[in-house]
């Protein structure tokens, strides 16, 4: 790939798209007003499983996967619709996003038929809960240097070492472990795989890392002598670094890449009166021109999925971009509320809690879904230039 050949094209929202649309804010509004969805005192991805089987009980989880597997055959593009709204009003939708992103399109893509039919109509139905066990303490980013192995035994494989920085390992059912499987010499990306653990297995460990936040939402994973069946293995033994590699698409260019802050700024137009400074407006008309340029962007590589792509490097720049405007957010939305006096009145009770929870939490963005350095790295070798 060259810079000339990178591409991002923007799609048309169909109509079904737009249907569906109006359909989640229906949902929403339903759930305002029966106070199931109170207003978001927190930026990021909330856990409330009710509200994961609400939203499933709608058909909106894999909703991209054919029927048979529980899903409706729609679009990439009405899926991203679907999710854009969700997160625009802070729903709670922890308990399966990594699996509905994530998991079962792995599975999908690359597991067996019995695993197809095992995980993914209870993951439809919001009934199972999965995390992804790839970082780990001493490898940083390089995640290719990792030191987890799994030695084929009799029936199975026999899982050692350690996961870092596992959200919500300690409330899911199953984690997909990337361990060595074999030594491929003069290859560091051969011969791992991807194995399936039920996270109730004897030997493994789930201890919990306390964000600045003061929540539990990460952990440290221990795999101790852990036996997992031959079923347990995803795809081909040797071949989870492509795996992973497709899956990272998945993970790094959605809508929630930019609109984690979103609340933020919402919250801040209510609050703010028509006495506002030409300076705040200014820097909120800088803010949401960001904020519709990433939209297009993420909106262009979710087409690219759509066709059967693996855009590796065009998700990279969104979440690199993403990360940027978001932290940025944290930062304007601090600035605004002290220069505008925010505090003083009252009016801007809930905005304060959303702005202390984002400058604990707002760390955790660089981080999640590769660092910014990696990124760029992996966006210059796409487009040649190392």
């Amino acid at each position: 790939m060259s810079a000339t050949n990178l591409k991002l094209e923007l799609p048309q929202l169909t109509p079904e798209a737009e249907h569906l649309r109006q359909e989640v804010r229906a949902f929403l509004a339903e759930e305002r007003t029966s106070g199931r969805l109170p207003p978001a005192e927190k930026i990021g991805l909330g856990f409330d499983r009710d509200m994961t089987r609400r939203i499933a009980a709608r058909g909106w989880i894999g909703l991209t996967w054919p029927k048979q597997y529980g899903g409706k055959e729609r679009s990439a593009l009405e899926r991203y619709v679907m999710n854009e709204e969700l997160l625009a009003a802070a729903v709670p939708v922890g308990a399966h996003w990594v699996a509905d992103r994530q998991s079962g399109p792995v599975l999908l893509k690359f597991g067996t038929e019995e695993q197809k039919q095992f995980f993914l109509p209870k993951i439809a139905a919001g009934d199972l809960t999965f995390c992804i066990g790839m970082s780990e303490p001493e490898s940083g980013s390089d995640l290719a240097s990792l030191k987890t192995r799994a030695e084929k035994v009799p029936g199975g494989w026999r899982v050692n070492g350690r996961k870092i920085w596992t959200t919500n390992a300690h409330r899911a059912h199953y984690i997909i472990v990337l361990a060595r499987t074999s030594t491929v010499e003069g290859s560091r990306h051969a011969g791992i795989s991807q194995i399936i653990i039920d996270v109730t297995t004897p030997g493994v460990t789930i201890s919990p890392v306390w964000s600045m936040a003061g929540e539990h939402d990460f952990n440290e994973v221990l795999f101790e002598d852990v036996f997992v069946p031959d079923d347990g293995l995803v795809g081909q033994e040797g071949n989870g670094w492509n795996q992973v590699s497709a899956e990272l698409a998945y993970e790094r260019s959605g809508p929630e890449r930019w609109l984690s802050s979103f609340r933020l700024i919402a919250e801040l137009i209510d609050v703010l009166g028509p006495d506002t400074r030409t300076a705040t407006l200014e820097e909120l008309g800088r803010l949401t021109s960001h904020l519709l340029s990433l939209r297009q962007l993420s909106l262009s590589v979710a087409s690219m999925i759509q066709q059967g792509k693996s855009p590796n490097v065009e998700a990279s720049i969104v979440k690199d971009l993403g990360t940027k405007f978001e932290q940025e957010t944290v930062r304007v939305v601090r600035n605004i509320i002290s220069s505008e006096d925010l505090v003083s009145d009252g009016k801007a009770e809930r905005l304060q809690k959303l702005l202390y929870h984002a400058l604990t939490y707002a760390p955790a963005f660089t981080i999640r879904g590769g660092t910014n350095e990696i990124l760029r790295g992996i966006i210059a070798k796409g487009i040649g230039l190392r």
